[in-house]
């Protein structure tokens, strides 16, 4: 499911020759070479961003790149050739090149400060029922890389966050199954121009001590438009933390630079008047919200959609407190599939460190009719223009979640639906009114009596509202339900929604763009 959700990723790669470190050197000789550090990946970013794009890699046999998706995943790593295997609590396996993941890319290992290689050895390898004629050039190299970790049980490492196609990475917490993906960085999503794929062409991971909790890892990006640095910092948990540092050096000017993109598939939830799917499962989806937390300290929640025609969305803001993409409804029985466990599936949170300054949380939604793809992509485009010769730097925490009472802290949205405005939802009233219903639950929401004067401040943008009611839905887990009508004025209505007691907001703000 990992590599099927990857094949429509468009693949990019590069080479660059390890970084050289000198052994001490007499007085009258030059002064050796500096350790390694983030440093020098801001150095090679520099010099690359310096020099014209160019894209080198070796071009595979042609049995390589001629694999089907199954033929590929039948290329296993050996477990007992990872590197660190039994010396310390993180261990690392490779991605041989093949099918989609054609680029070569270069790893090493970082110890005392100095670079070592990770050479390609066909032997590292199980090709299962793959007869390879062809004989492997040995700097074939690799696709992309996966740390494995005691994330669970002593007993076995699992799999906790894996590189591979682009820049694209997956991270996971405790209890969780991959589904979300992150990325270093997005060009030009969603222009008249076309999307750029940066890629990571280099990784250097640093040697953990034994008993090491948290592993460092540096990344050197390349694209067309842009080079970067990067410094990982990956702390395994119930919440597994990456604290990312990124320094961009552009070659030209870029329209729009997506800082900490999220990439989700979102195929339908348990509004579905928009698009109409023949399955037995009542939602398919890796997230079913957009979470923000403005500068301003003001929460929002957009419900994901799966549109009929493409759908950008941007919520201008100024410094940002965090935003992500997440999978808020964690009951199996709203999915029903046992194989997918959609119900597991992390959500993402990107917590800004440091001023970001003006822009906006951008939101792209995609129709889609097949759940192999991913169609929803979240980001951050600042509003300062990018240009050539003035670096950037973001550094910002990605954390993988199941849940947390962090974001946000009160009550929150938890189901949107929508329908005729005509009783029972039968038929249309003849004026094109729509009926919304949105649930709140959490906070101080579950303690309320019914009746408690409990309000919805609504706000329509394009529309008029009226049939306003609220009311705590009969059950044990304190729901709560703004119920309202909706008269266009025109072909897209915005809607705000928020529950307040005396004057207190309860929850977070839902946002929802109507469609006629």
């Amino acid at each position: 499911m990992l590599l099927r959700r990857y094949m429509q990723v468009c693949i990019l790669s590069g080479l660059l020759a390890s970084e050289a470190v000198c052994a001490p050197a007499p007085a009258q000789l030059p002064k050796p070479s500096p350790s390694f550090s983030f440093a020098t990946v801001q150095r090679l970013a520099r010099e690359r961003a310096s020099r014209p794009y160019k894209a080198a890699s070796a071009r595979l046999p042609g049995e390589l790149a001629n694999l089907s998706y199954d033929q590929y995943r039948d290329i296993r790593f050996k477990r007992e050739n990872a590197l660190w295997h039994r010396q310390a609590l993180f261990e690392v396996q490779l991605f041989h090149r093949g099918f989609n993941f054609a680029r070569k890319v270069n790893v090493a290992e970082v110890s005392g400060g100095k670079v070592l290689p990770v050479a390609y050895n066909p032997l590292l390898f199980n090709f299962g029922k793959l007869k390879i004629s062809a004989k492997l050039p040995a700097n074939l190299g690799f696709a992309g890389l996966r740390v494995h970790y005691p994330l669970h049980t002593p007993a076995y490492k699992d799999e906790l966050i894996v590189f591979l196609g682009a820049s694209y990475f997956r991270v996971l917490g405790r209890g969780q199954n991959y589904g979300i993906s992150a990325r270093g960085l997005a060009v030009d999503t969603a222009t008249e121009r076309g999307e750029e794929f940066p890629y990571f062409t280099d990784f250097w991971l640093e040697r953990p001590a034994r008993e090491q909790r948290t592993l460092r890892m540096y990344a050197l990006l390349d694209s067309p438009g842009v080079a970067g640095a990067y410094c990982f910092d990956i702390r395994p948990g119930a919440i597994t933390q990456v604290e990312v540092l990124s320094e961009l050096y552009p070659r030209h000017e870029i329209t729009k630079l997506g800082i900490a993109p999220l990439t989700s598939m979102f195929l339908y939830g348990e509004d579905k008047t928009s698009r109409s799917f023949d399955d037995f499962r009542p939602e398919v989806h890796d997230s079913d919200g957009l979470l923000a937390n403005t500068g301003a300290g003001e929460w929002l929640w957009r419900p994901l959609g799966n549109p009929r025609a493409l759908r950008v969305n941007r919520f201008t803001d100024t410094n940002p407190r965090g935003f992500g993409l997440s999978q808020r409804d964690r009951n199996f029985a709203n999915y029903q599939d046992n194989e997918a466990r959609y119900h597991l599936r992390p959500s993402y949170w990107i917590e800004p460190l440091g001023q970001w300054g003006p822009g906006g949380v951008e939101l792209v939604e995609i129709p889609t009719d097949e759940e192999i793809h991913d169609n929803i992509v979240a980001y951050w485009v600042p509003k300062a223009p990018v240009q050539p010769g003035k670096p950037l730097r973001f550094t910002y925490l990605l954390n993988a979640y199941s849940y947390s009472p962090n974001w946000p802290p009160g009550g929150r949205a938890v189901a949107t639906r929508t329908g005729d405005a005509a009783t029972g939802g039968s038929r249309s009233d003849g004026e094109g009114r729509r009926r919304i219903l949105v649930d709140f639950a959490g906070g101080d929401l579950a303690g309320l009596h019914a009746s408690q004067p409990v309000r919805a401040r609504i706000v329509a943008k394009g529309g008029s509202i009226d049939d306003v009611t609220i009311q705590r839905l009969p059950d044990s887990t304190g729901t709560w339900r703004a119920s309202f009508r909706v008269a266009p004025k025109r072909a897209e209505v915005e809607l705000r929604c928020y529950l307040t007691l005396y004057g207190e907001a309860l929850t977070e703000t839902w946002t929802y763009q109507w469609t006629r």
